[in-house]
């Protein structure tokens, strides 16, 4: 796992609206990196909808928003059509950027061991340097945690 101070890992990947999103293409700006492990579960669409909700807060502060988990571009489009998310969600299916983070990990359910998204927010500043990881997230309250960090910015 990436610790603040460390210079963010660099990515290029698909994202809903047919976009490719790099992070370079961000430098100036705090991004808010949120890596969840699936579109419309219970979880993942608690923690969009709440960034959806502070959005103007988020906007405000300056950032941008990115959701990034395995699920394929199709996947994303509904999801953000559904719950009207107004930033985008980055496709990472081959788990790269969520390994070059290392929120890749073994996880367990109902006694079964599999590998997945380790549900964490990376805060990077504008110098592509990262600010705060929030590690171990829980969805609800979750925004309003990263709102209080980036007005610290």
């Amino acid at each position: 796992m990436l610790k603040p101070g460390a210079k963010a890992p660099a990515f290029k990947l698909p994202a809903s609206g047919g976009e490719t999103i790099g992070l370079k293409d961000l430098k100036g700006k705090p991004v808010v990196l949120y890596f969840y492990p699936k579109d419309d579960t219970s979880g993942c669409t608690t923690e969009a909808c709440e960034f959806r909700d502070h959005w103007k807060a988020v906007r405000k502060a300056g950032a941008v928003v990115l959701g990034v988990s395995p699920d394929p571009v199709t996947a994303h489009d509904k999801f953000r059509a559904k719950y009207k998310l107004p930033f985008p969600l980055l496709a990472d299916v081959d788990h790269a950027v969520a390994e070059a983070y290392g929120v890749w990990g073994e996880k367990s359910m109902y006694g079964r061991k599999y590998f997945g998204i380790l549900r964490t927010t990376f805060l990077i500043g504008a110098d592509g340097k990262i600010v705060k990881v929030f590690e171990k997230v829980k969805p609800k309250g979750h925004a309003a945690e990263v709102l209080a960090a980036l007005a610290g910015l």
